[in-house]
């Protein structure tokens, strides 16, 4: 893997435009190259940085009948729940663009963890042996397109948090969380290797929570010690850090 490519920015609206910039760029080249933009999406303040895709010029100049929408992780609770991240994704974002419905793949609902995490990986099975989805060559896991992670002050991304043994999982696609410590507690989440398989990685982090996970992650000692999940991130194609001067303080 070669180093990821860290983009530091003034302000959080500084991090929005850019992001925007960024995806707006890969939509026209993964729709040219392939037909299709395949996205994950992760919840937190993600959707909120996505923001600028929805204003102009980029709202009326993306293809979004050609994007296909996934969650990296959800919290498993009813799909129009406070909590739910496919609703803080349709609120604030999908609900304003023109992707078909059946181009949204949300968790599906009154099934146990362990069967909504096996539930989502037989989909992601079923849309790779129609080649909706690629595979990478090298894992034969699905290869997205791109993959949009946030990282929480502890470090963790997806729902794989750091006391979790979830986060050394190596064959399944989508496994399950029944403790997080962060409520909800039950949750499914994508695993390391179906998350680094990815064409592009995006690591999107602002405001001053994370500043101390940022610096463990990038600072010159980031190899030492026992890592954080964010640390486990280590895809195959191209990795880009997204940060806003309050994340990036502890840096030198």
């Amino acid at each position: 893997m070669s180093p990821p490519n860290v983009l530091k920015f003034e302000t959080e609206e500084h991090v929005a435009v850019a992001l925007a910039n960024y995806i707006a760029d890969l939509s026209a080249k993964f729709i040219a190259a392939n037909g299709s933009f395949s996205v994950v999406l992760s919840g937190g303040t993600l959707i909120d940085t996505m923001r600028k895709l929805v204003e102009p010029p980029y709202i009326s100049s993306i293809d979004w009948s050609k994007w296909l929408i996934f969650y990296l992780d959800e919290r498993v609770v009813p799909l129009d729940h406070p909590d739910c991240n496919h609703k803080l994704a349709f609120d604030g974002f999908l609900s304003k663009v023109a992707i078909p419905e059946s181009n949204i793949y949300p968790i599906k609902e009154g099934l146990s963890p362990e069967e909504a995490a096996d539930e989502y990986e037989q989909r992601l099975k079923h849309l790779v042996a129609n080649k909706t989805l690629r595979t990478s060559p090298i894992t034969g896991f699905p290869k997205f397109d791109l993959m949009l992670l946030g990282m929480g002050p502890d470090g963790h991304v997806a729902s794989l948090f750091c006391w979790h043994f979830q986060r050394f999982e190596k064959e399944k696609w989508v496994t399950f969380i029944l403790d997080s410590p962060k409520p909800p507690s039950e949750r499914i989440t994508f695993t390391f290797p179906l998350i680094n398989s990815a064409s592009e990685i995006a690591m999107v982090v602002t405001g001053e929570d994370a500043a101390d996970a940022v610096k463990v992650a990038l600072g010159p000692h980031a190899s030492y010690g026992y890592p954080l999940p964010v640390q486990k991130v280590s895809p195959e194609g191209e990795f880009t850090w997204f940060l806003d001067k309050a994340t990036t303080s502890q840096l030198k």
